[in-house]
């Protein structure tokens, strides 16, 4: 009898949630192990467990880009380094956007299980690095116009042969091509112990197992999610539905809107995503190559079929992309893509804007799908180097019976903001202001969430400014008649009182006296405005998040 044969449900159930739980022990390990503030308080890093052929296994609780985009970076390691040359304790890295990675501060890092002597799964790891080098610190100049201008690239490499064997080679210039070296390599000995932890509990789980039925339990697993996926989409209504929605601009030509269509077709248990008619690529870095496409669609479609279906890559298989070459979705070498956030976002957005129609219980308005992203470095008056990041975020949409969320990421982002505390240790920049932003959240019976007012104030030394904000130009749609939610907004205040206002993207120099003010978008308004409930009205008056006068003008509400 095959071990496929002799799998019991009770045992491929506790299997299931022990390798969920190896996955977010990685995640665990990696984010108290690392060094830097953007990944130890703004969680920007990401573990799973991927079977031999580069599907997903089991997921951290972690960053859907990451978590996706890992994906051909598994592969393409495997098609590089055959699992039947490798040995335990093996490590692989890479970044590459082009050979599969996604954009160069997120490397990789790959490590084989064994069990019974053999290559059974991978644990891998993937962190947002501080600094990768490039022309600004922190690695996302939003003026960039091809990928060398922004950091270090690095195809399929072998980091470490063995338990031990680290290749110095590439330690030397790993720590060379950044501005925060220990920071740096702090971080990659982080992911080596996430992964070395990953490693450690699937072989030791594997024991009481034997290599063939864990990899017979890790082929039912995929097989069953693909199934209840397939399922959950039949019953949906089948047919195609697009939706349309734009970026502010590349970072080059402030005044060009980039477009974002889909058109997603529900046929046959199949999720069809095709992006012609997108934007072409820009001279800008928020081209994205189609991991990130992957990465929007994977996660739309776990919003769509439901939580009760165990989230690997069976679900997966399911999703079919058509990208047409040269689009800002399909960039050709060498186009930046540095910024690719945004752009991955703003796809997810459409894809799930897509569904509303026929998903209005699923799908509220759109979000501010906003991450804004700020780098800040200089150096100090003790002459140490810093790099130091900020992941801010806008309000979500509002539901057909709820109320949007203030501040916080949605869909294919899952960060954090930076603690006050954190961020001021780091930098000579005091934090003087923090607070939800009064009426940017779309009127409607459900109103859209809060962005937030954020203000920096420089106080030493000469600093390198990186903004890349949007929404300051296309604001988030409302819903079934709700209001749009406010865009964004950046305000420079230098120190002889002029003003200036940030066009969404921009590198510049910041000197001591200088404020930056942050204002990020609200998300829309879920229904119309006239059908609110006049105690909600007089809560969110009560509570600072919409001004009198606005209640009075949208809602008709007069204290």
């Amino acid at each position: 009898m095959s071990a496929q044969q002799t799998i019991d449900p009770i045992t491929l159930e506790v299997v299931r949630n022990k390798l969920e739980g190896i996955a977010n022990e990685m995640q665990s390990t990696l984010l108290r192990s690392s060094f830097s503030p953007i990944v130890r308080e703004g969680l920007d890093a990401s573990a799973s467990l991927f079977t031999l052929e580069g599907e997903s296994l089991a997921q951290a609780i972690a960053i859907p880009i990451h978590l996706a985009t890992m994906i051909p970076v598994v592969k393409r390691i495997v098609s590089e380094f055959a699992p039947d040359t490798m040995r335990p304790g093996d490590i692989y890295l890479m970044n590459d956007p082009y050979l599969g990675g996604t954009h160069l501060p997120d490397i990789a890092l790959v490590m084989p299980i064994f069990a019974d002597g053999r290559p059974i799964a991978f644990a891998a790891a993937m962190t947002h690095h501080q600094d990768v080098g490039g022309m600004s610190p922190g690695s996302i100049p939003t003026n960039a116009t091809e990928i060398y201008q922004e950091g270090l690239r690095l195809p399929p490499l072998k980091f470490r042969d063995g338990p031990e064997n680290f290749d110095e080679t590439v330690i030397k210039i790993l720590r060379l091509n950044s501005r925060i070296p220990d920071t740096f390599m702090g971080d990659i000995n982080a992911q080596v112990s996430a992964c070395t932890i990953g490693a450690r509990r699937v072989a030791t789980l594997a024991e009481g197992h034997g290599a063939d039925m864990m990899l017979a339990l890790f082929a039912e697993l995929l097989d069953r999610s693909e199934k209840m996926t397939r399922d959950a989409l039949l019953k949906l209504p089948q047919g195609t539905y697009s939706y349309v929605d734009f970026n502010d601009n590349d970072g080059i030509d402030l005044d060009q809107r980039i477009r974002i269509e889909v058109k997603v077709t529900l046929r046959d248990g199949r999720f069809m995503c095709d992006f012609t008619g997108t934007n072409k690529q820009v001279r800008g870095p928020f081209n994205c190559v189609p991991s990130g496409s992957q990465a929007a669609a994977y996660f739309a479609l776990r919003t769509i079929t439901g939580t009760d279906i165990p989230t690997n890559g069976g679900c997966f298989r399911a999703v079919d992309l058509t990208i047409p070459e040269g689009c800002i979705l399909n960039p050709v070498e060498p186009a930046p893509v540095n910024s690719r956030t945004a752009t991955i976002k703003r796809a997810c957005g459409a894809i799930l804007g897509s569904m509303r129609d026929i998903l209005p219980e699923v799908v509220g308005a759109d979000a501010a799908g906003e991450m804004l992203a700020l780098m800040f470095g200089g150096t100090g008056s003790d002459g140490r180097r810093y790099v130091v990041g900020e992941l801010i975020a806008g309000g979500s949409g509002a539901g057909p019976a709820s109320d949007g969320v203030d501040v916080i990421e949605t869909d294919a982002t899952n960060c954090m903001n930076m603690p006050v505390e954190a961020f001021e240790r780091d930098a000579p920049i005091r934090i003087t202001k923090t607070a939800l932003r009064r009426d940017s959240g779309g009127a409607g019976r459900q109103r859209g969430g809060l962005g937030i007012d954020r203000e920096y104030e420089v106080l030493e030394g000469e600093i390198a400014f990186t903004h890349r904000g949007e929404r300051h130009f296309c604001a988030p749609a409302g819903a079934f008649g709700g209001d749009e939610g406010m865009m964004a907004r950046t305000i420079i205040t230098r120190t002889d009182g002029t003003e200036e206002i940030v066009p969404s993207k921009l590198v510049t120099r910041l000197f001591p006296g200088d404020r930056v003010l942050i204002q990020t978008a609200g998300g829309g308004g879920f229904g119309p405005p006239k059908d609110r409930d006049r105690d909600q009205i007089k809560a969110d008056v009560a509570n600072g998040k919409v001004s009198k006068e606005q209640a009075k003008k949208i809602y008709g509400f007069s204290t």
